[in-house]
Parts: structure tokens; sequence; C-alpha cells
């Protein structure tokens, strides 16, 4: 069955480069980004690797755990935080689950079910379609889910933009516009009429359309 926004994320137990951790329980009351990588040591996702230790701070603030996974073994994982390091300036610091088994990628439909053996002997273009970032919430739903070709490396300042959007929509009824950053106005949505929208926002707000309202972010 595909998966879905919406839908309870896969729980599963995996080795990983800080020992191993059933899925759920390690998300805890956290959000969590699950970012995979269809090999070690290919070039695109060496570069993903480091910027991402190097964001880690900011996610940190958000209260959002970062996990990589790559098909192949957790020791070659260590030596390829190696390399990362040395051409990115920083190695990952969160785990990295090795799924030798094909587990991981196929109950998350970056691989079909029927694909057979292991990660042993599989090239990255065999697994060219395991490179999804997956946003999963402390409801333990997938809230995100977006997947890249393999010579595209992935644009994570936009996956924090679409969390600060989810963590401010999950406490307010409001919505973010197109391209919308922290501290800009937002979108009133149709649930709220403007009796409520009023009550809500005495400062007052723009009435562009009877479906399209907006009014300053919300602290």
């Amino acid at each position: 069955m595909s998966l879905q926004i919406g839908q309870k994320a896969p729980d599963f137990t995996a080795e990983t480069t800080d020992g191993k951790i059933s899925f759920h329980d390690w998300i805890g009351d956290s959000w969590a980004v699950l970012f995979s990588h269809p090999k070690d040591f290919t070039p695109v996702c060496t570069t993903e690797l480091g910027y991402m230790a190097r964001m880690k701070p900011e996610f940190d603030k958000r209260n959002t755990k970062i996990i990589g996974l790559s098909v192949d073994p957790v020791a070659n994982h260590a030596k390829w935080a190696k390399d990362i390091e040395e051409t990115q300036g920083t190695a990952p610091n969160y785990p990295m689950i090795g799924d030798t088994d094909l587990k991981v990628a196929k109950l998350y439909n970056m691989l079909p079910y029927e694909t057979p053996g292991s990660s042993e002997g599989r090239t990255a273009a065999d697994n060219a379609t395991v490179r999804t970032v997956f946003v999963i919430g402390p409801d333990k739903n997938i809230r995100l889910m977006i997947s890249y070709p393999m010579t595209t490396g992935r644009n994570f300042d936009e996956i924090l933009r679409v969390i600060d959007s989810m963590q401010l929509t999950a406490k307010h009824r409001v919505a973010t516009p197109v391209n919308w950053k922290n501290g800009e106005d937002v979108i009133i949505v149709p649930a709220v009429t403007d009796e409520e929208a009023t009550a809500k926002y005495p400062q007052g707000f723009k009435k562009l359309k009877p479906y399209l309202r907006t009014v300053a972010q919300p602290k």
C-alpha cells in the first residue's frame, strides 16, 4: 500500500550509527526528518549529509530530530562520515540507518516490495528511488514527502521552512501562502468566520476576498 500524507509512518527497528533503535520510540514527542540515500560514497548525498549536520542546531530549535538512511551497512556509514567531514567540514551528528536488507526502503515504498536480495552488489542506480524526505509529526503521522532524482541535491532550507509552517498551522487556524517565510503574514482558514477572526485578531486583518483573508503571523 502506498504511503500518504496523514497516514501513520510505518514503525521499524534498525541498526544505526548510534545503535539499534525502534523508530517510533526514537521519535518520542518530537518531530522527525527521515531522509534516504541510495548508496554510501555517492557525491550528491555527501554534500547533503554534511549540510544537514551543519543545520542540526536549527532543527533542534524546532524540536525536530534528524535521521538518515542509506542502503549500505552501518560500518560503511562510519567510513563515509570521515569523507563527509573532510569535504564538507562537518561529519553527520545524527544517526544513520543501515538498511542492508532493504527493509525500510521497501516499508516506505522507496523500493518495490518484491525487490530481491540485500544491499550487497546493488549500485546507486539500482536504488535510485531511495531519495525521499519524510517529515513526521509527534503523533507519528507523515506530514510531508518529497522525492528527488539522484542528480539534484535536496533543498533542506525548504524542509526547515515547511516545518515552520506545519508547526505554526498545527497550533493556529491559519495557513501559509506561497513562498511564506517565518514572520510573514499568514492566511486565515475559511473555516474561521469573520466574527471569529475579528475576536481572535483585534488588531485587524485584510479581507482580499471572502475566502482570502490575511493577518500578521500569530505569536
